[in-house]
């Protein structure tokens, strides 16, 4: 999800909801404590030199019940960071959420609640590591008969 389109939905709202991988909510007196652009210049184990920037919303969650957040705030403080920090309102968004530590995830929307979806580590250099691609699995019940397989009689098994 990118800047644009959270402000997008933020105007479809009434309040804001955002919701763990595990399905929990975030309690629902959090507060967006950071709006920001995040550089990350790095070298992948192939020695490609890589280049990425997200938009960073950290939640935080304080001992205020009586905060809310609403989606205008929300969106006046979008709308602040993109012109004071000058950044593009299409960068993908990243949301930091202390759990027993600081946890990333991605953000998608479903039309309620903001997703906090999981994030993967990954090789970018697969082909230089010498990993192999994964190979694309195949259902038996797709195989047709002019392709081979093996026989009792065959010496492929």
């Amino acid at each position: 999800m990118t800047l644009k389109e959270i402000t997008s939905a933020l105007s479809t709202l009434d309040k804001i909801a955002f919701q763990l991988p595990n399905g929990d909510l975030v309690p629902s007196h959090f507060h967006v404590t950071e709006v920001g652009k995040i550089n990350k210049l790095f070298i992948d184990c192939g020695g490609t030199i890589r280049n990425e920037d997200v938009v960073n919303f950290q939640l935080w969650n304080a001992d205020d019940y009586d905060h809310r957040l609403h989606p205008e705030k929300l969106v006046n403080i979008i709308n602040l960071s993109i012109e004071k920090l000058n950044i593009n309102e299409n960068l993908p968004i990243e949301v930091e959420y202390q759990g027993e530590t600081i946890g990333k995830f991605g953000l998608e929307f479903d039309g309620t609640n903001f997703l906090l979806t999981t994030k993967q580590t990954d090789c970018l250099a697969k082909d230089k590591c010498g990993i192999p691609e994964a190979k694309p699995k195949r259902q038996l019940s797709t195989l047709t008969d002019d392709e081979p397989c093996c026989s009792p009689d065959g010496n492929c098994c």
